[in-house]
């Protein structure tokens, strides 16, 4: 009887036991989720620009180029505390400045400011960006790597990275660091006068027709950055941020089939289309180092401020600010909002930039790209901004979660302007 008594008390206390370690174990266990379920992203953006100083014809000429970009971005918890990214997207652009690599090759004259035919005119750029993330169990620390490929017809990239956040004072505090490496490999498109047997019967100008070009030994360019920034919530309306990052490139950072036109060197013509005296030369190092902060400040529960600057300056000699401010307006109990956006940005030149058929054939380095030149530009937008926690509209198993449409209008003051229409929808699975 004593041992059947003992037996019960044991095998009652047992399990008692037994489910308080279970109750305890699930209860450190327990955390929440870093991510809840699979998210996509689709977005899409028509980017249209126009201008009058192309550098593929050496700074004059036309710059009118459409690009639509469609992206993927697939989001995928692995378990509680990981969570893999695939990015892919392609961007098949138009442009009539790169169609002039070749600009003999339609039946209409050759001319910088009339788009040709060849196979430059159009192309498509591919890229894949796959990125995994660890979150610690307390949420305070988190891990990243990523690995990424891009490529188009003159050019293929490998990209690879990692970071390192950390959380502090509640969450309230946080660092980031972060590092990358690009190795690029050029497949040089130069232009067509400089090609091996080009040959024209209808060349005018002064004398014979040469040329100082010779073909790059160097085709690869590798970047080198790293990332640092810090976050700090100041109030429960102020949020504000400092960054700082340091780029190295070193290798070929000219670009191949941007043209140069000497002033010391007599012109030569084909049809409306001047011949080249050689493409531009850079140096083939480049240290970079931007930094700003960003403050934004919750006024009340409808509108808030966004706040950006940034300053910049490399070692080719531009120095450049960079200013903008978003004002999101919550409509309609908080699922809708519009937010007015506007950016300036404005640069010196770059030490080796000069006009169309203003360098010197004695320089080391030129280019006639109007990037590198001396600008300003201004940005204006409208955003509309579509939130459903409970995503209630359905597209087989996801819901719509946020629908994002925006609209800019970017003008340059050397005669460059755009517009960019983009549009994003964020659903996630049921």
């Amino acid at each position: 009887m004593k041992n059947r008594v003992a037996y019960l008390v044991w095998l009652v206390l047992g399990v008692t036991v037994s489910q308080a370690q279970e109750i305890q174990n699930d209860t450190i266990s327990y955390k929440k989720r870093v991510l809840e379920t699979t998210e996509v992203d689709f977005l899409m953006s028509y980017y249209a620009q126009d201008g009058t100083h192309a550098a593929v014809t050496g700074g004059t000429g036309t710059e009118e180029l459409t690009d639509i970009t469609p992206t993927f971005v697939v989001a995928v918890p692995l378990n509680d505390d990981d969570v893999l990214t695939v990015d892919a997207g392609i961007s098949a652009y138009t442009s009539a400045s790169s169609s002039n690599i070749d600009p003999f090759d339609s039946d209409n004259p050759a001319d910088a400011f009339q788009a040709s035919s060849g196979a430059s005119q159009s192309d498509t750029w591919a890229n894949l960006n796959i990125n995994y993330a660890h979150s610690s169990d307390d949420r305070n620390t988190i891990w990243s790597g990523h690995l990424n490929v891009a490529s188009e017809y003159d050019y293929f990239s490998l990209g690879f990275g990692g970071s390192y956040t950390r959380l502090f004072n509640q969450k309230n505090t946080e660092l980031a660091i972060k590092a990358n490496v690009y190795l690029d490999t050029w497949n040089p498109q130069y232009p067509i006068e400089f090609r091996e047997g080009f040959s024209r019967p209808d060349i005018v100008g002064t004398g014979t027709y040469s040329n100082s070009f010779t073909e790059f030994q160097d085709e690869g360019r590798n970047t080198y950055s790293l990332s640092l920034s810090f976050s700090q919530i100041l109030s429960k309306n102020t949020q504000a941020s400092l960054f700082l990052d340091l780029v190295q490139q070193d290798g070929l950072l000219s670009t191949p089939h941007q043209r140069v036109y000497f002033a010391d060197v007599n012109d030569f013509f084909v049809q409306n289309f001047q011949l080249a005296d050689d493409v531009e030369k850079l140096p083939d190092t480049r240290f970079k180092i931007p930094f700003g902060a960003r403050f934004n400040y919750y006024i009340n529960e409808s509108v808030s401020l966004r706040t950006y600057y940034r300053y910049y300056f490399d070692d080719w000699g531009i120095n450049a600010h960079t200013a903008s401010i978003e004002i999101p307006i919550k409509l309609s109990a908080g699922k809708f909002t519009l937010y007015p956006t506007y950016r300036y940005y404005t640069q010196t030149a770059a030490d080796y930039f000069a006009p169309f058929e203003t360098h010197l054939s004695t320089s080391e380095f030129y280019t006639s790209d109007y990037d590198l030149s001396k600008f300003d530009s201004h940005q204006y937008g409208l955003g509309f901004k579509y939130y459903d926690i409970f995503t209630k509209l359905k597209l087989f198993n996801f819901g719509l979660k946020t629908l994002d449409v925006r609209y800019n209008h970017y003008t340059r003051s050397d005669g460059l302007s755009a517009n960019i229409i983009s549009a994003g929808f964020k659903f996630v699975m049921d």
